[in-house]
């Protein structure tokens, strides 16, 4: 290959503005959502008030209705996925394997792992709300309906579906909330003998002096 023909390569296989420029608006999206991770009531706070300025839109226009019952919809699915664990006990019950131990040495016994992390619960409740605000811009949406059918309709079904996963958590007892790691009084018992005799080891050097 000639020296002209590896120039024209660079040249035309260089990526465009566009390309680059959405590129680079990933990046920054990407950096800004891992710098948020460590701070989930932040995170959290700034999202209740996302969907408080949205009713509030709403309630003002008087309108929107039907957008905004899909936007229940879709936070109620989320939440479900939320509490229900990444593998159906149901489907571990009915196999004929049994439990499995762990393979690898750098596994360990994780008492709860959700079918959808917190971040990313937390990640698409967010941008739900704000594709429902930007359909609010548009007359398109507005699809004229009774509202008040709509809000019972979406009691029923929250009542229903929430009534199936407690059901749920009660037969394969199981908690969708854990609080840290658990703590071994062994070990406990070990650190603190251990300060003990430091403490008098310390007392017995101070006097002799």
């Amino acid at each position: 290959m000639s020296e002209g023909d590896s120039v024209g390569e660079s040249v035309h296989g260089k990526p465009s503005v566009v390309y680059r420029f959405f590129t680079r608006l990933g990046q920054i999206y990407q950096s800004w959502l891992d710098k948020s991770t460590p701070y989930t009531a932040v995170r959290w706070v700034v999202t209740l008030g996302l969907s408080f300025v949205y009713m509030i839109r709403v309630y003002l226009l008087q309108g929107w209705y039907i957008v905004t019952y899909a936007l229940g919809i879709y936070h109620l699915n989320l939440f479900i996925a939320f509490l229900s664990p990444k593998v159906d006990p149901s489907l571990m019950e009915d196999s004929d394997d049994g439990p499995s131990l762990p393979t690898k040495q750098n596994e360990e016994f994780r008492p709860f792992i959700r079918r959808l992390p917190e971040f990313k619960f937390w990640h698409a409740a967010t941008k739900g709300i704000l594709v429902a605000m930007v359909c609010t811009f548009f007359d398109a949406f507005n699809v004229p309906v009774f509202w008040p059918i709509l809000v019972m309709y979406f009691i029923m079904l929250f009542c229903i579906t929430m009534k199936r996963q407690i059901k749920h958590m009660i037969k394969y007892r199981y908690i969708p909330f854990t609080h840290g790691k658990r703590r071994y009084r062994g070990k406990e018992d070990a650190t603190r003998s251990g300060t003990e005799a430091a403490s008098r080891v310390a007392r017995t050097v101070f006097s002799h002096c």
